[in-house]
């Protein structure tokens, strides 16, 4: 989603005089958009710009500023912590940027933070910064209503609110135009997205009736993005399994171009747990859905994130995790050990009292059975044939190609007369724990 989001920055300070870098020493202007998810990821943050610091010091006319989630969080705190920020831009506040920078002109720092309540850059035809050409990111949606009890999202992101689909279609159609074969459409819950005309979704039952019998939801407008860029693979991220309905995986299924791929994150494999985290599933109707998805879309390829060391969680809830995930066995994952993010409900409320020796400890047997769990996996796909879309050089070798399955396995294969971009058949003959290893046939 940052990366998407800078892109649109891009676009509004492009019509602004402004080119992009690769060469930070001749920036005029560098913005570092940030995330707050995890204290790791913003102590990050802390260490690139501390690295800004030296090159400021060459270029002294040089403005720094700080987007995203961690410019919401802090607002113009951010400004007192870190003396060499001249700017200070939450996600909603993207538009100002024009603005902000005459007032750094002026001899001012600049802070605008101000959440919205819609959806701000439907409009927009972002600058597609630093891609392969082949992939590219749509963004359908904006914040988040769920309040999970760990997460900051809500805080930095705002209340959840849905992009017109006109305006989504326009976007994927003019990036087929454009030569680019796969889009993922993007939201902190795509599955939740709901049209109805604008506003923030938790408005839609003040609606008027012609605007509920109008209103577009995630499985519609998979449909209708398939079936306007039948030539484009179609993927999107995240979901959440409370909000997952059946038209959504019938959609998957109907469609060739829907890739078979789900990131559903579970977080624990504990319904004590998950309560406590304000999930809105338990375990029992978690494995449910994994089990409707299996049959409606028998060769789905499902990922999920997890956290471990929540507060109170015990070695049985932990023992829980595990045995889902031997259940399940996931493709891959994201794994992390929890880390309380201030002003959360479970900041607020609860004591974080897993100690990290315990976390670390726990998060390693997550970690190493969820490598058991990718080999396995990959090691179902030898002899099998798979349709892989090449997204460029491999990184190990420039006498390979990179590419993923409709399952976003990675795939390495020997170059001979392809491109980056093309649609390829390629038998899978060996594995790692994270890549497929084959040849074009």
């Amino acid at each position: 989603m940052n990366f998407s989001d800078s892109e649109v920055v891009a676009s509004i300070l492009s019509t602004e005089g402004y080119s992009t870098t690769r060469n930070i020493e001749e920036a005029d202007l560098v913005l570092l958009n940030t995330c707050s998810i995890r204290d790791k990821a913003e102590q990050t943050v802390r260490k690139r710009l501390k690295h800004f610091n030296t090159v400021k010091k060459a270029n002294p006319s040089m403005t720094i500023g700080v987007l995203g989630c961690m410019a919401e969080r802090l607002k113009d705190k951010l400004l007192d912590e870190e003396k060499l920020v001249d700017l200070v831009v939450g996600p909603d506040a993207y538009r100002d940027l024009p603005n902000l920078l005459k007032e750094i002109d002026g001899g001012r720092k600049a802070v605008n933070v101000i959440l919205s309540k819609e959806e701000t850059y439907g409009d927009l035809k972002p600058v597609r910064l630093g891609g392969n050409g082949v992939s590219a990111f749509v963004s359908i949606t904006r914040g988040c209503d769920n309040m999970c009890s760990f997460c900051v999202v809500p805080f930095t992101r705002g209340r959840e609110r849905s992009r017109n689909p006109e305006t989504i279609i326009e976007e994927a159609l003019q990036l087929a135009y454009s030569g680019y074969k796969e889009i993922t459409l993007l939201g902190q819950n795509v599955d939740s997205y709901l049209w109805y005309g604008g506003g923030a979704k938790k408005d839609f039952e003040k609606a008027g009736e012609s605007a509920k019998a109008t209103a577009v939801d995630f499985a519609m407008l998979l449909e209708r993005v398939a079936l306007s860029v039948p030539r484009m693979r179609i993927r999107f991220s995240t979901s959440n399994p409370q909000d997952m309905e059946d038209s959504v995986l019938h959609a998957i299924a109907r469609h060739p171009n829907i890739c078979n791929y789900i990131h559903l994150p579970v977080q624990s494999g504990s319904s004590k747990v998950l309560k406590e985290m304000n999930r809105g599933h338990t375990r029992e109707e978690y494995i449910d859905l994994i089990d409707r998805i299996r049959s409606i879309i028998p060769d789905c390829g499902i990922s999920m994130d997890m956290i471990t060391g929540f507060p109170n969680e015990t070695d049985e809830d932990h023992k829980e995790t595990i045995s889902l995930m031997e259940l399940i066995k996931y493709h891959f994952g994201y794994m992390f050990y929890y880390s309380e993010r201030p002003n959360t409900y479970a900041a607020r409320n609860m004591e974080d009292n897993v100690p990290l020796a315990v976390k670390k400890s726990r998060l390693d047997e997550i970690i190493t059975h969820q490598r058991k769990h990718s080999l396995v996996r990959n090691v179902a796909e030898i002899g099998k044939v798979r349709e892989v879309l090449i997204e460029g050089p491999s990184k190990r070798s420039d006498a390979h190609w990179y590419g993923r399955t409709p399952q976003n396995t990675v795939v390495v294969f020997p170059k001979t007369n392809e491109k980056a971009g093309d649609l390829v058949d390629v038998l899978i003959e060996e594995c790692t724990t994270a890549t497929l290893l084959g040849k074009r046939i």
